[in-house]
């Protein structure tokens, strides 16, 4: 992430933004004692989610992130590990429910994000949910992102990518500055 972004996902506007979208993108859904959490960069997503399950690992592709976080919540029940979406570290069926907040724009490709989602279907329990939201591409977003990546997921075309993933979808829906997706991985 370029310096403004860094600065930006650290921001009391930042976190202000995530104490309401965290709520809307969750919704009921019940994520077990057992949680993933996608790219939590600084920490502010993991920082409310903590307080609602047992269990949260993050995992963290930047390594300058995912050291400070792991230092800030050593002795927690969260649980930092530096590590790629496309390709992680975990076992399969390994997680009770998974989340995905504002992070698979940063992913290089529609490809490499298909190859994340592919990913959490692996490494979750059947019954397993996958939760989260992402921005809507606008202006201020492609400001933001001067010499980052950014690659925008159109949220009419995500419900087929998580079906294609393997997910049965439970709900993607917008508003004026976000979608959020909810899927769950069969029983069967």
């Amino acid at each position: 992430m370029n310096l403004l972004h860094r600065w930006l996902c650290r921001s009391d506007r930042w976190r202000s933004t995530v104490a309401q979208r965290l709520p809307w993108a969750i919704g009921d859904t019940e994520l077990g004692p057992n949680v993933l959490e996608i790219g939590p960069g600084p920490g502010l997503t993991t920082d409310l989610l903590r307080t609602s399950v047992a269990r949260l690992t993050a995992l963290e592709i930047d390594t300058t992130l995912a050291r400070a976080l792991s230092a800030r919540l050593t002795g927690s029940n969260v649980w930092v590990i530096e590590g790629d979406a496309t390709a992680m570290p975990f076992a399969d069926s390994e997680f009770s429910g998974a989340v995905s907040f504002t992070m698979l724009h940063h992913v290089p490709s529609p490809e490499l994000q298909d190859k994340v989602l592919a990913e959490v279907f692996r490494v979750l329990q059947p019954g397993g949910v996958l939760v989260g939201s992402d921005s809507l591409q606008s202006w201020s977003m492609r400001i933001i992102h001067i010499g980052d990546t950014l690659v925008p997921v159109p949220p009419d075309t995500f419900g087929a990518r998580l079906e294609r993933a393997g997910f049965h979808v439970l709900d993607v829906q917008q508003n004026a500055h976000a979608f959020r997706f909810r899927a769950q991985r069969g029983v069967t």
